[in-house]
């Protein structure tokens, strides 16, 4: 009975959250954008890429040249941006990606971009749910049918994916090629973990961080573990190689997008937002110290090993927080912390004082976009559309908190563990 409880939560959630997005986010912003004039074309965070990979690829155009820049504007929002007009979007939507993002897109680049649209929305449904399997598999563990099936309608179902689907954004790509790479690496297949680490750079804000901590883990035991780093070298100066062969001087161009990118997009971090730009780029480099000084210290565990696992899931967590961008997408990233925390929640929940507080916290912070989508989903069957569409906010509140109270309770956690030695292999 209780199994089915879950599973009929799970389900209400994920459908609640799919119709606030679309029936209430969705038309809200329609609306707003009416009412402003804004531009609205097919807005597919992957319309830049294919765009860019389609020029490339079939006319040797530079993607990032201002030519082809134009024309994405106009498939993205159905006409270019002016400048001179005060409503209009800031984003450029250039082409801000590697250009061996190409390469991964070159069977795509012959066929329309509806039909690509459709299959890559229903492609990272099915990744983002296989990412749920791959995770537990790093974590070791296993739970039951159910309980997996729990998890995987509530990552589903959670805005970050829903948004990240509805926009067709490769940070839900990222997402599970990290999470191939891990399981892979706890499997023993270092070589191709790191070469799937080294594809996965096509966002190279979200991978540096955790490719740096496994490239220090790699080094601390070079004779056993030289092959991931290995794997991820040379896959990804083959990849860079290829690149340059295919557009030379591809970096510069690539330098300048992701310049101009970080100007029109208000690079700021989570942090920053909260605290102050002087007082969040303190907190990031006390935060980057703390997760350094505790992934130096279990650098010589095994991939078996859950200290290394939490320092893994500890520097994903950490990305969200210090990444110069603020996309509920990017908490993909957050995956394995929570399955983390929702395996040791009873030792958690018993623990000091505050780890039950940052326990408590983080649960409802988590539950509340859920909650709050339910309550939406409720309301609209009673009262008129745009009076529930004023609502939108609600159900995004404790987006920005959440990745803090995770990575505060990991921090937390770490320090009242049990101290272990690691493996002598």
């Amino acid at each position: 009975m209780k199994t089915a409880v879950r599973l009929g939560l799970a389900l209400l959630f994920a459908g609640s959250m799919l119709f606030y997005v679309q029936a209430i986010l969705v038309p809200y912003q329609e609306r707003d954008a009416e009412i402003h004039d804004r531009p609205r074309g097919n807005l597919s965070d992957l319309y830049p890429r294919w765009l860019g990979a389609r020029e490339l690829l079939l006319h040797g155009r530079d993607p990032y040249s201002h030519e082809v820049t134009r024309e994405i504007q106009i498939g993205y929002y159905g006409r270019t941006l002016d400048p001179t007009r005060p409503e209009d979007p800031k984003d450029e939507v250039r082409f801000a990606y590697p250009v061996f993002v190409t390469f991964l897109l070159a069977p795509t680049v012959g066929l329309p971009f509806d039909f690509v649209q459709t299959a890559f929305l229903w492609l990272l449904v099915l990744l983002t749910a296989a990412s749920v399997l791959l995770w537990l598999d790093f974590l070791r563990w296993r739970p039951s049918g159910a309980g997996v099936l729990f998890a995987v309608l509530l990552t589903v179902g959670s805005f970050p994916v829903v948004q990240g689907v509805k926009l067709q954004q490769l940070s839900l790509l990222v997402g599970f090629l990290l999470a191939l790479s891990a399981a892979l690496l706890v499997r023993g297949r270092l070589f191709i973990s790191g070469t799937v680490m080294a594809i996965a750079m096509i966002k190279p804000q979200l991978v540096i961080p955790v490719a740096g901590w496994l490239l220090i883990w790699a080094i601390s035991n070079w004779r056993r573990r030289r092959t991931w780093a290995l794997g991820f070298g040379l896959t990804l100066l083959v990849l860079l190689a290829a690149s340059e062969w295919l557009l030379p001087g591809w970096i510069t161009r690539f330098r300048d997008a992701t310049i101009a990118y970080r100007a029109y997009a208000s690079g700021i971090s989570l942090l920053d937002t909260l605290l102050s730009p002087i007082v969040g780029k303190l907190v990031t480099a006390l935060l980057i110290l703390v997760v350094f000084v505790l992934c130096w210290r279990f650098r010589k565990f095994s991939e078996s090993q859950s200290e290394f696992q939490r320092s893994t899931a500890l520097v994903l967590t950490s990305t969200v927080v210090i990444v110069p961008m603020i996309a509920p997408y990017n908490q993909i990233l957050l995956l394995p912390s929570l399955l983390f925390v929702a395996r040791l929640w009873p030792r958690l929940s018993s623990q000091s004082r505050l780890t039950r507080a940052l326990s408590i916290a983080a649960c409802g912070l988590i539950a509340w976009p859920w909650l709050a989508t339910t309550a939406l989903t409720l309301l609209s069957v009673i009262t008129p559309a745009e009076q529930v569409q004023r609502a939108w906010t609600v159900p995004l509140f404790s987006s920005l908190f959440i990745p803090l109270l995770v990575v505060a309770l990991q921090l937390v956690a770490f320090e009242t563990q049990e101290q272990k030695k690691p493996d002598s292999a």
